[in-house]
């Protein structure tokens, strides 16, 4: 039994205020776009939430900055994707988080990702993970289980 929240009703109000308002929607682990790992293996080969925390702050700013693909997040907000994109992480990898933003598919709605732009983000989210020198085959079961989200996310 999960409710419709709107976002900023679950934040502390220091965060709200630094995060910008989204339309109510359902929160459910679902949305995260796969299951947990089992144990805790994945989360220690990670770093623990301080080592995905780290990873995601690499990533976002990677993204960002990247010539190529820094136009799709040129006019989202940085401070909601840094959380829910920990908080994703963070439960994919049964770190002890649980995950409050929308599915893939309505998070990604109308930007426009293509195959080539996915391609990229993989790359940038490879070299975050190798900064944090997180095990080779860590990260192929990590990027597995992200492997079917491109469906929800790239649109044409």
């Amino acid at each position: 039994m999960f409710a419709f929240v709107a976002f900023a009703a679950l934040m502390t109000p220091q965060a709200a205020a630094q995060e910008q308002p989204v339309e109510p929607y359902k929160i459910d682990p679902t949305n995260a776009g796969a299951a947990p790992f089992a144990g805790d293996g994945m989360a220690r080969a990670f770093g623990g939430q301080d080592g995905i925390s780290r990873i995601v702050d690499r990533f976002v700013t990677a993204n960002f900055a990247d010539r190529r693909i820094g136009e799709i997040f040129m006019n989202q907000d940085e401070v909601r994707l840094r959380r829910v994109l920990f908080e994703q992480f963070c439960y994919i990898l049964n770190a002890g988080c649980t995950y409050t933003g929308r599915d893939m598919r309505a998070a990604h709605k109308d930007m426009g990702v293509q195959q080539g732009d996915m391609n990229r983000l993989v790359e940038n989210l490879q070299a975050a993970m190798q900064a944090e020198r997180v095990p080779f085959a860590a990260q192929n079961r990590f990027l597995a289980k992200l492997a079917p989200m491109r469906r929800d996310v790239v649109e044409r």
